[in-house]
């Protein structure tokens, strides 16, 4: 005959399984709540600076700012420096930083580049291609070498996808002119 106490030990070791279990699964449970939650607020974070940035007037200023021309960075500076031209800076700097703080999240493996590349931000390679020359004559010359590095990062990064996906390309003269073919 089976023994009380052994019965009594049986029911105390099941019922120390049980409430591990219990804590197992809800210490996962919190774990993937909080997970989610913090991928949702990525997510709202990446949506509202793309969205920002690839908005209408988002675009506008990108656009705008594919049509300047110059011939070196003092004409540059002359044409769209801070000291002459206060708001065509304030456009210039604003498009900038929203790519660099995109950048910034892809460096930090917020968003992957595949993600960035079919919302659209592909655009970036022509703005950083146009405006390098003066991006590195700003680094040398006032801001220092890490001015703009997650721009850099991030139109890199969306150089690698588009030669994945496409292994002939080269980056275009221009984005918003009609370019005949010779």
């Amino acid at each position: 005959m089976v023994e009380l106490s052994l019965i009594r030990d049986f029911l105390a070791c099941f019922g120390v399984i049980a409430g591990f279990s219990y804590y197992v699964l809800t210490v996962r449970a919190s774990q993937n709540n909080m997970r989610r939650t913090l991928e949702t607020r990525q997510i709202s974070l990446i949506d509202n600076i793309v969205t920002r940035s690839m908005g209408e007037h988002g675009f506008r200023n990108f656009f705008e700012l594919m049509r300047y021309e110059w011939t070196d960075y003092a004409d540059f500076e002359k044409k769209y420096g801070s000291e002459n031209n206060v708001e065509a800076t304030a456009k210039r700097f604003a498009v900038w930083q929203d790519y660099n703080l995109i950048g910034l999240m892809l460096r930090k493996g917020l968003v992957e580049s595949d993600d960035l590349f079919d919302m659209g931000v592909q655009g970036v390679i022509f703005l950083w291609e146009k405006y390098r020359p003066i991006i590195e004559e700003e680094r040398n010359r006032y801001l220092g070498q890490n001015f703009l590095k997650d721009f850099e990062y991030l139109a890199g990064e969306m150089l690698k996808v588009v030669q994945k996906r496409e292994s002939t390309y080269v980056v275009p003269e221009t984005l918003d002119k009609y370019v005949p073919d010779p």
